[in-house]
This record gives C-alpha cells, sequence and structure tokens, in this order.
C-alpha cells in the first residue's frame, strides 16, 4: 500500500486512537515552550516541530479542536497539511480559527495545472477558515515530468505566483521524495521552502537528503523535515492490523530509537520537522522539544547501530 492509498484508507481511526485519548485533555502553557528557528530568509520564525494534519484526519471535532489547543499551548505555531489528507482540512479549519492570526499555516497542492491549483487553493482557503496561507506548496514532486508540467504554459507556478501577487499565499515551497528532483526544482525558481525527508537511516545508508540540505542552505530556504522517525518500508508480510495507525512506513522502535531519531533531525541544520499523524507520536515530539538537546557522538553511533537491518524508505534515482 502507497502513500496516496494509505491517506485515502483513513478507517477504523477511532479505535485505533482510543490508546492516545489523553490528547484531548487541555493542556496548560508550559514553563518550557518549544523554541523556534528562523525559516530561511523569510523573517518568520517556526516552532521545531510542526503540526501535521493527518493527525485530525478522521477524528471528532472536539477531538482535533483539544489536540490543537494543546499543541498551541505548548508552544507549536507551525501547522500543515493538504488537500490529500482526507477530511483534515475540514477538522483543522475550525480547530485552529481561534489561533490563526498567531501561528503560521501551510498547505499543498498535488495539482500540476493553472487551473486546477486555483480551484483547489480556493477550497483550501474556504475549508481552513482563513482568507491567506503562509506557505503553499507544491506537493511531492517526485518525477522530472512533475516539473516539466509544474513549469510548463499554465502550469501550477503561474497560478502560485498569480496566488502570491493577490495576497492569497505569502510564500512559496515545494515537498519532494527524489533528491534529483528536489536540486532540479530548487533550481528552477526561487522558493522560499523546501519539504523533504531527513532521518538517520536515509542519510547513513542510503545518502539520500545531505545534499539537498546543503543546496537549500546555500540558497537560504527554510528546509521543513519529514521522515525523522522512518526506519524503513514495512516488510511486505506485515498484516494492516499490526502497522502503526496514520504511519504508512515502519516507525522506529519506542521509546530509545525513536527519541534518538527525533534528536538527530533535529541536531541538523533544519528550521523544523513534522512527526507522523499518529496522536501518540505526536505527543512524543513535543514532549521531546520541551526539552531538546543536541544529540551527542556517542548517542549518534548507539542511534546508527539500530540502522542496521532497515531498508531506507528512499533511494538516490527514485525519478525516472
Amino acid at each position: 500500500m502507497d502513500r496516496r492509498d494509505f491517506l485515502k484508507q483513513g478507517t477504523a481511526t477511532a479505535a485505533l486512537l482510543a490508546p492516545s485519548r489523553e490528547l484531548g485533555a487541555a493542556a496548560k502553557s508550559p514553563a518550557n515552550p518549544i523554541a523556534r528557528r528562523p525559516l530561511g530568509k523569510t523573517g518568520e520564525r517556526l516552532s521545531m516541530f510542526g503540526f501535521g494534519g493527518t493527525a485530525v484526519m478522521s477524528v471528532e471535532q472536539s477531538f482535533a479542536n483539544n489536540l490543537v489547543a494543546e499543541a498551541f499551548d505548548r508552544g507549536i505555531n507551525y501547522f500543515d497539511v493538504a488537500p490529500t489528507y482526507g477530511n483534515a482540512q475540514e477538522r483543522l479549519g475550525p480547530a485552529l480559527e481561534p489561533y490563526r492570526d498567531r501561528c503560521f499555516l501551510a498547505c499543498k497542492t498535488n495539482r500540476r495545472d493553472k487551473a486546477g491549483v486555483e480551484a483547489e487553493l480556493d477550497n483550501s482557503l474556504k475549508l481552513l477558515r482563513t482568507d491567506h496561507l503562509d506557505l503553499y506548496q507544491h506537493h511531492a514532486l517526485t518525477k522530472t515530468e512533475d516539473l516539466d508540467k509544474v513549469f510548463g504554459p499554465n502550469g501550477a507556478m503561474e497560478a502560485f505566483l498569480a496566488a502570491q501577487r493577490a495576497g492569497k499565499v505569502r510564500f512559496l515551497g515545494f515537498s519532494a521524495h527524489s533528491v534529483e528532483t528536489a536540486l532540479a526544482a530548487m533550481d528552477r525558481a526561487r522558493f522560499d521552502t523546501i519539504l523533504f525527508p531527513a532521518n538517520y537511516v536515509l542519510f547513513s545508508k542510503a545518502n539520500f537528503g545531505p545534499q539537498v540540505l546543503e543546496h537549500a542552505r546555500g540558497k537560504g530556504m527554510g528546509f521543513l523535515a519529514i521522515k525523522a522517525m522512518a526506519r524503513g518500508k514495512y516488510p511486505a508480510n506485515l498484516p494492516e492490523g499490526q502497522r502503526t495507525p496514520k504511519c504508512w512506513y515502519e516507525p522506529c522502535t519506542l521509546p530509545e530509537e525513536a527519541s534518538l531519531a527525533w534528536r538527530w533531525t533535529l541536531s541538523q541544520p533544519i528550521t523544523a520537522a513534522v512527526p507522523p499523524g499518529n496522536p501518540a507520536w505526536f505527543r512524543l515530539a513535543m514532549d521531546l522539544a520541551q526539552s531538546f538537546q543536541p544529540v551527542t557522538e556517542a548517542e549518534t553511533k548507539r542511534l546508527l547501530a539500530h540502522a542496521g537491518g532497515a531498508e531506507p524508505l528512499f533511494q538516490l534515482g527514485n525519478n525516472a
């Protein structure tokens, strides 16, 4: 099951989230709010962890309201969502409305044509109950043909630039799962951000990511990390019932490997990381962020030992 099929599925969520229902309780403002980091050259500062929209996909509105309130109270000001995340926009819009003027809202589109982007952007603004997005991103640029469509006549980039001029979006970015496509995209236009995998397995076993991070930093872009907790692909014969809810890849083992994996990613020169959509993992991320310490050399060696049998989620050259 690939990522898009996983996100479309979104079933049996109520039962799967039962162990994490304590997240529904509103939290008091912490004495040590989650630290914020500069977002490239934008002048914005984002919480080192972001709120991934899948966390509120297929849940009751009250649960979404409480989870967003807790995240905001603990210092998270960066929220990211996409139309492909089931009904996440419908849930996030009302939940985020009380905090909209104090947070940074990012959304994405996988439409590659101008007309498609225009229609989807207007619908996202409506569902998210806002008149603008702080960041709008081309979603999952993976193949060379994606770039050709995006930057071609009547392509998505024309709609992005028009929306920026109209004040519907402030900053422009993209997400990618291909090193080659990410590097090419950064050289095709002046983007403000990139959303890209950055984790210890990919960096150490597949050399997937270091060159993208370096190129983005050279251009002064904000680097937003995903897949920090990804060990790799699920074993093909692993039943669906044994897979982590709202996590389409095999996550790190709790608690040590997961904690070290998060700290390793946050120790890189990135702006922020976005946890998986499982609320229990999101709570772990917030706990780590409030007490964050850079990973040590000894801890890194211990973490890399966990990567021994992991199959990297992505490889170089996956942009055919």
